[in-house]
């Protein structure tokens, strides 16, 4: 997984409305970027939605959010409309971003074992490197512990 002072790797993606974004697009901003395994999962949800609800601070701390799974398109759109996202959603179909980032891992669920996303986010600055790197993040704190760095980063 990549860590602080690591070049962000460059990426084109789809969002939720079929429009790319790619990594050049950001140039000079300060994002947030994280992975997440599922669309409309339960711990998935949480995290999207405490985003949405903490959006007021993220835009005061002058920085846009920026979700990723290995979900399709329509997969996320829908996602993005059930629970009024209003933030950037972009499908990693094929997972190819989520192995750059190094967030696509071996996981274990009941003795299986298989491919997935590690749930992670970064801080990535206008420099395009990582900032901060928080892997495997608790949906539930998630927003606390990204909005502190984000204050801790910009009070440095």
């Amino acid at each position: 997984m990549l860590e602080a002072g690591a070049a962000a790797p460059d990426f084109t993606l789809p969002d939720q409305n079929g429009n790319e974004l790619s990594l050049a697009d950001l140039k000079g901003e300060t994002f947030v970027i994280y992975f997440y395994p599922r669309a409309d999962t339960p711990g998935c949800t949480t995290q999207a939605c405490g985003v949405r609800d903490r959006s007021s601070e993220y835009e005061a701390a002058g920085v846009r959010v920026i979700g990723v799974s290995p979900d399709t398109v329509e997969a996320v759109k829908k996602f993005a409309d059930k629970f009024d996202l209003g933030f950037t959603l972009l499908a990693d179909a094929d997972h190819a971003v989520a192995e750059r980032y190094g967030t696509w891992v071996e996981k274990s669920m009941y003795g299986k074992k298989y491919m997935g996303v590690q749930r992670a986010t970064f801080i990535v600055g206008p420099d395009g490197k990582v900032a901060k790197a928080f892997p495997k993040v608790q949906p539930k704190k998630h927003d606390d512990l990204v909005l502190k760095a984000l204050g801790e980063l910009a009070a440095a």
